[in-house]
Formats: C-alpha cells, sequence, structure tokens
C-alpha cells in the first residue's frame, strides 16, 4: 500500500478510537454522505490533496503537507465540542502517527448547523487534519 492511503487509513483508525461510539468512515472526495446520523455521531475521513510535494534532490525525497479533510457531526454542540477534544488529544499523543507522519495536527475547526432531510439540524465541524510526510516516488 503507498504511505499516503497508509496515512489515511491510521488517521480514521485514529479516529475511530478517540470516538469509539461514532461512525467514523471513509469515502473519497466524489462520494456521497448518508443524511442521517446515529446517536454517537458520525465523522467522515475524505482522501484529501497532498498536494505539491517540496522535493529534495539528494537523497530523492518527496515532502508532502497532506490536507485530509474531516467532517464531524453530532447531535448538539456538547457532544460535537467533546468530539473534538477527544480528536486533538488523540492527535497529540501520537504526532508521528505511529511512525508514519513526521507531523501530524489539525486546522481550527468551524461549527455549523446542519440540516438532514426529514430531521432536525445537527452540529458539524469541518476540519483538517495535516500530515507531514516523505516519500521517496510521487506515487507511493
Amino acid at each position: 500500500m503507498s504511505k499516503r492511503n497508509d496515512v489515511l487509513m491510521a488517521v480514521i483508525a485514529m479516529i475511530a478510537g478517540a470516538l469509539p461510539a461514532a461512525e467514523v468512515i471513509g469515502l473519497t472526495d466524489d462520494d456521497a454522505r448518508a443524511a442521517r446520523v446515529g446517536s454517537g455521531g458520525r465523522v467522515v475521513v475524505y482522501s484529501g490533496d497532498p498536494g505539491e510535494p517540496e522535493i529534495d534532490l539528494s537523497p530523492l525525497t518527496y515532502n508532502w503537507q497532506h490536507q485530509i479533510p474531516v467532517e464531524i457531526i453530532f447531535d448538539d454542540e456538547l457532544a460535537l465540542d467533546a468530539a473534538l477534544m477527544a480528536i486533538g488529544a488523540a492527535i497529540v499523543a501520537d504526532r508521528q502517527l505511529g511512525g508514519l507522519c513526521e507531523w501530524l495536527d489539525a486546522d481550527a475547526p468551524t461549527t455549523e448547523t446542519i440540516l438532514a432531510e426529514g430531521g432536525d439540524g445537527q452540529r458539524g465541524a469541518p476540519l483538517n487534519i495535516v500530515a507531514s510526510y516523505s516519500t521517496t516516488s510521487p506515487l507511493t
């Protein structure tokens, strides 16, 4: 598996560990998300964009700042806030993501009301998790 995919799977696993009652799913940016959210909340991790790498020539190394979009949805503001704090604590506990990254961090989230079809509004927080890692090829 590529390092990009390994990092994405590790981010999904980290969030699932931080929020054991939530439904944590990984989607490509083109996939549609479900309209209903269960009582434990939902977190959607998208594949994101590794961007343009900085390149070191000796030895040849591609240094990525991979922006991984994460959408967190809960029934109320308190549950959303607790989920954000749990994800933040998980990031701080393993900034190297088990050795896959040089550094892992998150951008500050914005919160918003998300209206589900036929349901009440839920609270959502889109944010980016930023994974800094290196590869020896742009394809791995």
